[in-house]
């Protein structure tokens, strides 16, 4: 199959927000990576590692669904200014407290607990911003190469991090990532005024009975809230990235450069994945490859909990992010196009609930069974969790199973190309 430029790349706003999106995503990465083997090098107890995990997931919780009506209300690429800007200010922060050796464990946490803040705000207006830059026959492609760009990030971001720390220090991952938001802010001046579909009655404005109607419309949807329920789980039960410290000094006996090349692992197998879905143009058993998808991550996960020998630890690790990947790519398309534009917002708000409660409350667990049982059982046992809520929800609920892609779409966008 020849290859071929990404359709949804052929149009300008959407393509400027993934090349800045690329960049950003790369020095957040390596902050994230960074923060781990710091608090690691802070202290020798697992669980403060799952301190990370609160620290992002209570502002997840305490703003996401405000952060979706606002999303819905507000223009959201304005929106995006503001969050980006305080996101900046959180990396800054976390780079001179560690330069005038201050920072404490706690001023990790803070600063972590404000950038989950903003991002509750963030993602909501980001995710919603998509479907608004391409025409929805697009969606699938767009979120295929919304996908690669974060991998592309992911993987520069966590290779760049053990280099950083080794050969600059650790207060220079978080002066990178404090640049590398400059990318997103300038794509957002470049692209100009985006068309959002805005209706001002009940169902939209900035209230209680605003975020009712978000929450009682996936509800009422199995599809999306059965794929909400599967994402949850499965990164709860599978969510093993921050014992890495610890597997890779303690486990694997490496240091801080193949630490990075661990961390960056999955995301050499996403960008694979993403980069092969982005050149197919329709794909049909959207559902069953999306279960396929998660109990290979499942079993992959197991495999990396098992072993002991670096290179197939990499392996598996890459089968994990190819994994996820797939299933990230579908369950976007799925939300967006079954969503119309003035409840995306809300929708993608409910949707962050799950997605970043999975892995944040996951790597609790994981520090509380690394702590009492070891890191490769917390480990391995996770992924069998995986694999069993599969089986679950695949017979729990059957549309999600049977969804083959070219259902009804409920929404259009307003988009050209250049």
């Amino acid at each position: 199959m020849p290859f071929h430029i990404p359709s949804s790349l052929h149009y300008r706003q959407f393509r400027l927000l993934w090349l800045g999106l690329m960049v950003s995503v790369a020095g957040s990465q390596m902050q994230t990576w960074a923060l781990f083997w710091h608090i690691r090098s802070l202290t020798e107890y697992p669980i403060a590692l799952g301190g990370v995990g609160v620290a992002r997931i209570v502002p997840i919780i305490v703003f996401s669904l405000l952060g979706g009506a606002i999303a819905d209300v507000v223009n959201r690429r304005n929106l995006l200014f503001l969050t980006q800007t305080i996101m900046t200010l959180t990396a800054v922060g976390l780079a001179i407290l560690t330069l005038n050796g201050q920072i404490t464990i706690w001023h990790i946490y803070l600063l972590t607990a404000i950038q989950a803040s903003a991002a509750a705000f963030d993602t909501p207006a980001r995710h919603s911003l998509v479907p608004n830059l391409v025409p929805k026959k697009e969606l699938t492609n767009a979120f295929s190469m919304s996908s690669l760009a974060s991998q592309v990030g992911a993987i520069a971001g966590p290779a760049l991090s053990g280099l950083v720390i080794a050969y600059l220090g650790q207060s220079y991952t978080y002066i990178f990532n404090a640049i590398s938001y400059g990318a997103v802010l300038v794509a957002l001046v470049l692209m100009g005024n985006v068309h959002q579909d805005v209706f001002h009655d009940r169902r939209n404005n900035i209230s209680l009975q605003s975020i009712k109607y978000g929450i009682d419309y996936i509800l009422g949807q199995p599809i999306i809230f059965s794929s909400m329920i599967l994402d949850f789980f499965a990164t709860f039960f599978s969510s093993a990235n921050t014992l890495m410290p610890i597997f890779a000094r303690d486990i694997l006996k490496v240091g801080a450069v193949e630490y990075g090349w661990l961390s960056a692992a999955q995301s050499i197998g996403a960008v694979t994945a993403a980069a092969v879905i982005s050149q197919i143009e329709n794909i049909k058993s959207q559902g069953m490859i999306l279960l396929g998808s998660v109990i290979v991550f499942g079993i992959a996960t197991i495999f990396f909990g098992a072993t002991r020998v670096f290179l197939l630890a990499m392996f598996a690790l890459m089968i994990i992010g190819a994994a996820d990947s797939v299933s990230m790519i579908i369950r976007n398309t799925i939300r967006q196009l079954q969503t119309p534009d003035y409840v995306r917002g809300r929708m993608t708000s409910i949707n962050q609930i799950f997605f970043m409660g999975g892995p944040q409350l996951g790597e609790i667990e994981a520090g509380v069974v690394a702590q009492l049982l070891g890191a490769p059982i917390a480990i391995v046992t996770g992924g069998i969790g995986c694999i069993l809520v599969v089986f679950y929800i695949g017979h729990r609920w059957k549309q999600l199973r049977f969804y083959n892609g070219d259902e009804p779409i409920l929404a259009g966008v307003k988009a050209t190309a250049d």
